[in-house]
Formats: structure tokens, sequence, C-alpha cells
């Protein structure tokens, strides 16, 4: 196994993700489900899943509560991932995917989660203080439990003194994180529509999210931005260069876990020494591996192995 430096993930709103078909959506009618698929969601919680598909190691802190949460748990040991349970307040939070076979569309519903309190919050600032490595990298992923203040996430950076921070979130999270940096930031990630919403304009070219990407480094927001363009590739930037991938052309299933993917394969691939091509071009494939599976599934390491040669990074 190749060395890799210490990958800590956290993810403090996680879900019992469920998957199912129906037929048909019709308003009105009992709608009968295929038997569902239960898999344990979350952002950093699937970066973990995804980096131990590709072969890598991580420790993933994981808010549990409840009987659901209970559930999580065992679903996190069948996968295998190393973690830690963070007492969390309540009943953990369900999600629920449905596709309509006969159309194909996917549905999506996300249930919010427990509110948390001071107390919860100092929980996890001293198991950070314990568990984040020095030279490690910690990523902050997915969506923020109801109750915490919006920069929540700085305040978790703060409690990881000498790790290198990846935050991948979005709305008002997102907007502060810009707004306020979080001082040495490693790398900011999100999508174009998210980008868009916070130049206040469409970035029609590669070449506008580019300049968006790099005016966040030079503001200093973070050493490096990630903007993901969607079906046309990611674009990431420092204050040096701006480099693009385009996405490989395969047949979706769902796109459910395809950005925890690409975030998992990007951290890997900084976690084992490598640049920035080599871990843009394996993100691109993960992200476009995870969508040829279904539901709450992720990236399976021989398509990620099978699309990396189309990964080819150019300079924008």
């Amino acid at each position: 196994m190749t060395d890799q430096a210490p990958i800590l993930t956290l993810t403090l709103n996680p879900a019992l993700d469920m998957a199912t078909d129906v037929a048909e959506i019709l308003p009105g009618q009992k709608l009968r489900c295929s038997e569902p698929l239960l898999d344990p969601g979350g952002g950093g919680l699937n970066v973990s899943r995804a980096i131990k598909a590709l072969g890598g190691d991580s420790l993933a802190l994981v808010a549990i509560g409840g009987l659901t949460g209970d559930r999580l748990a065992g679903l996190i040991r069948q996968a295998e991932v190393t973690f830690l349970a963070i007492l969390g307040p309540g009943e953990t939070r369900q999600s629920l995917t449905i596709t309509e076979e006969i159309t194909g569309k996917q549905y999506r519903f996300m249930l919010p989660g427990p509110v948390w309190g001071g107390a919860e919050r100092e929980r996890v600032f001293t198991l950070l203080r314990a568990t984040a490595r020095p030279g490690g990298i910690s990523v902050i992923s997915g969506s923020q439990p109801p109750g915490v203040p919006v920069d929540f996430p700085a305040q978790l950076a703060e409690s990881m003194p000498g790790s290198r921070v990846v935050l991948d979130t979005s709305g008002a999270p997102l907007t502060e994180a810009v707004r306020h940096p979080i001082p040495g930031l490693e790398v900011l990630r999100m999508d174009g529509e998210e980008a868009e919403g916070l130049v206040g304009h469409a970035l029609e070219s590669r070449e506008q999210t580019a300049d968006f990407a790099q005016k966040l480094v030079r503001d200093g927001v973070a050493k490096r931005v990630v903007v993901a363009r969607g079906a046309d590739g990611n674009v990431l930037a420092t204050a040096e260069r701006r480099i693009f991938v385009k996405a490989p052309k395969v047949k979706v299933k769902s796109t459910v876990g395809a950005g925890d993917s690409f975030v998992a394969a990007l951290v890997l691939s900084m976690a084992r020494g490598q640049g920035d091509d080599e871990a843009l071009a394996l993100g691109a494939a993960a992200a476009a591996a995870a969508v040829m599976t279904d539901a709450t599934n992720l990236c399976r390491p021989q398509d990620v192995m099978r699309l990396l040669p189309e990964c080819q990074v150019t300079e924008v």
C-alpha cells in the first residue's frame, strides 16, 4: 500500500440513506417500492467510504444518535470504514432516494436532522483537538446540523491546528467562508451553480470559472479552489496556476455521491504526496465512476482506473 498522510473526515449530520425504485410516481396512490438499499450517508462518511474503495485509509468522525444511529453504525462497520462515534443529540436523520422507472427520474428527500446545542459543539471541538494530526488532511464535508452558527466550519478548523483542511460545503456556510476566509484553508470546493450564486452571474466558459476560482485564492479564501462544472469537468486554481480536467463521457445511472467520490480521490492523491494535476485527474475519474453506479453506491476502483487515462489535465 502507498504511504499516505493521515486523513480525517467529519460528518456531523449523517444520514441512513435508503434508495428504492417505483414504477411511476403518482399522487394519492400507494406506490409499491422495490426492496430498499441501505447505506451510511453524509458527506464525510461518503468520502471515507470512497477512500476505502480506492485503497486508502481514513478516520471518520461521525455524530450518531438514537436507534437510527445504531443502525447507521452497523452499516459503517459493514463497510469496514474506521470511525469514531460522537454522541449527537436526538435521532440520526434519514434520507430517501426514489427512482421512477418509467422516466428514469430520481427524487431525493433529505430530512433535516436533530438540532445541535453548545454541549454537542464542545464535544466535537474536544475530539478534534485529540484526533486531528498536524500535517494530516481533515475533510469538512456535507450539510451542517441544525442549530450551529454559520461560521461553524471556521470553528472546526480552529480546533485542528496544523491540519490541512478541505472544505466542501454550500449555502450560507459557503458564503461565510468566502466573505470571512478561514485562515490557512487548504482547499475549498463547490459546484458551478454555487459559484455562480457567489459571483452573481453565469460562468459560461472554463476561463470565466478559472478567473473566479483564482480570484478567491488571491483574496486569501483558500490555497486551492476547485469548481465543478458538471458534465463539462472541473477547474482547479492556485495563485499561480489554473488547470482543467474534462469529465469522461459515461452513462449516468445516479449522480448521488459523485461529488463525495471526487473529494475522496482528490484528498487521497494529496495525502499520497501527488501534485495538483494528478489529484484533479483522479478526482474526475472517481466522480465519473460514481455516476455509473446505482443509488447511493460510490465509485468502483476498476472503473476509476479504466477512466483515468481519459482525464487529461490542461492549462486554462
